[in-house]
Order: structure tokens, then sequence, then C-alpha cells
């Protein structure tokens, strides 16, 4: 794999986390939810960039912690692309997102 991957690839669940991180954060201050999204997208960049720099925490998946907030993102470098499973909450249940592991 290049040192720089294709643009990560999420699964619906992933893009629903989001999605919903964004309007929670838009709801408690208008302008939060933007820069969740900035952080979100900082720590995607480092991802795509040097996708090998994160923990491995379960096999072959990865956690990215997301600056400022308390979020991860579960990824696994394949060989084309990176793949993010979920951007989770830190105070969730870890089980919640090993359920969307292949």
């Amino acid at each position: 794999m290049s040192p720089r991957t294709k643009e990560p690839f999420f699964i619906p669940a992933a893009r629903q986390d989001i999605a919903a991180a964004l309007a929670w954060y838009e709801e408690q201050s208008l302008g939060l939810g933007l820069e969740f999204l900035r952080c979100l997208e900082a720590t995607l960049s480092f991802i795509q960039r040097y996708p090998l720099m994160y923990p491995a925490i379960l096999g072959e998946y990865r956690r990215a912690l997301v600056r400022r907030f308390p979020y991860a993102v579960i990824y696994e470098i394949e060989p084309a692309r990176v793949v993010v499973y979920a951007v989770f909450h830190c105070s969730q249940d870890p089980d919640k997102w090993k359920a969307r592991l292949p």
C-alpha cells in the first residue's frame, strides 16, 4: 500500500454515526457540530496519510481518537483503501462497534 491511501470508505452505520454526532453537537451549541466535523476530517486525513500510525485494537482493526471530542474512528486497512466501521463515542459499549465488523 502506498503511504497515502484513497479516500476512506465508510460503511453505512459509520455514516449514521457521523450524522448523529453532528446533529447532537449542533443542538448543544450552534457551530459545535461543524467543529466536530473539522476535527473528524483532520483525523481522517491523518489516517489516510499514515494508516499504520494508530494502534491495532482487535486483530487488524485500528482506533484513532478524534482531537477535542470523545470519539474514536474504528477502521481497517485494506490493500487499496481504508474502511471505516464506526465513528464511536468512547463512552459507548464497544460491543456495539464490534458487531459491525465482518
